[in-house]
């Protein structure tokens, strides 16, 4: 603080006449140290002091190599007002926390009315990009996966019928209508292909990273999107279903269009999946005759997808009603949790783009 006191030589008239000016400089710690904005080197630059109470601080070596000394000081907020006493600019690189005992004691201050205020201005140096706080999620699962005596042991197998329980909770709360526990449900979908991009990363012959994972998905949509990063046009959803038929054929070389059907997935939706690829494609196959409720569904099932409905929403939705009938026959009151407008409505409008696919298809 020997620093800090020594500024105080100012006469009591410099300082009446300028109390000067504190600027708190905030970083991201999510962009990398060193690239700050043109107005935070410029106030850099133009100080009469930098401080800051971290001598650790990421940006401080970049500050250095630049040529601005940096002091290694925590003033209060009273040194620091007297710091600037006589027109002197104080910069102050605030730490992770951001200064609160600082801020809060300037505010006492300036709240007293008893003490000449510097001009205090917060001057961001570095912002965070949209999605800059899936770093963050990044960091801490690498953190889980290292340090967690569960996280560390899970494999993709074990961890895949997460994958297919947080898919349910996604829908379910899209049928809803719950938008918060749809943000919820999507982190955690969100947690599943990190977490999953994460164990691949130790695979011993064939590893990838989260950003192998993003990379891939990115150069997929563009390719798959020529009317939007490329020359070509499209003014209509059928154009865009065009060039999307197209380049994903191009990609693929299927010789047959039921390859990329996932078998697994529940019955209904399988049904409509293979009635919409066939549909697509122009083929007319008759459905195959057989005895039993299997048959019948799958009859279900094709008519719903040539409708333009989503069976397997328009089943979940008159199953809620079941639900909400056999409740009320044993006397329960009615579940708190929202429901959709028109469920019915809702189905009718999931048909699926282009032959049935959902983009990362």
């Amino acid at each position: 603080m020997g620093y800090v006191r020594s500024v105080n030589a100012s006469s009591p008239d410099l300082a009446a006449a300028d109390p000067g000016r504190i600027v708190l400089l905030t970083t991201s710690h999510r962009v990398a140290p060193g690239l700050l904005s043109w107005p935070a080197w410029q106030a850099l630059r133009g100080a009469d002091a930098v401080l800051c109470a971290d001598g650790a601080h990421p940006q401080l070596p970049y500050l250095r190599e630049a040529g601005i000394a940096v002091g290694e000081a925590s003033p209060t907020a009273q040194e620091l007002v007297d710091a600037c006493a006589g027109g002197r600019t104080v910069v102050v690189v605030a730490t992770g926390e951001g200064e609160p005992a600082l801020t809060d004691g300037l505010a006492r201050l300036a709240g007293s009315g008893r003490v000449a205020m510097p001009e205090l201005e917060l001057l961001p140096a570095s912002y965070d990009l949209p999605g800059a706080r899936l770093l963050d999620l990044v960091q801490v699962m690498d953190r889980i996966r290292a340090e967690c005596p569960w996280s560390s042991r899970q494999t993709h197998q074990g961890l895949a019928k997460y994958g297919i329980e947080e898919a349910y909770e996604l829908v379910e709360a899209i049928e809803a209508g719950d938008r918060e526990e749809l943000r919820e449900e999507l982190g955690d979908v969100l947690l599943q292909v990190v977490f999953h991009s994460r164990i691949a990363e130790e695979h011993p012959d064939a590893p990838f990273s989260v950003d192998d994972v993003a990379g891939g998905i990115v150069a997929k949509l563009v390719h798959r999107h020529p009317h939007v990063f490329g020359d070509e046009k499209a003014e209509t959803p059928e154009d865009v279903k065009a060039h999307w038929l197209r380049t994903k054929a191009e990609e693929k070389r299927r010789t047959s269009v039921t390859e990329g059907v996932p078998l697994g997935q529940p019955g209904l939706a399988l049904a409509a999946k293979l009635a919409s690829r066939a549909r697509a494609a122009g083929l007319d196959v008759p459905l195959p005759q057989g005895e039993g409720i299997g048959y019948q569904l799958l009859a279900l099932a094709a008519r719903a997808e040539t409708q333009g409905v989503d069976p397997e929403a328009a089943l979940r939705a008159a199953a809620r009603a079941y639900r909400d009938a056999i409740r009320e026959a044993e006397g329960v009151p009615p579940e708190a949790i929202p429901t959709a407008p028109d469920d019915h409505q809702d189905a009718e409008a999931h048909r699926e783009p282009a032959d049935g696919d959902a983009p990362g298809r």
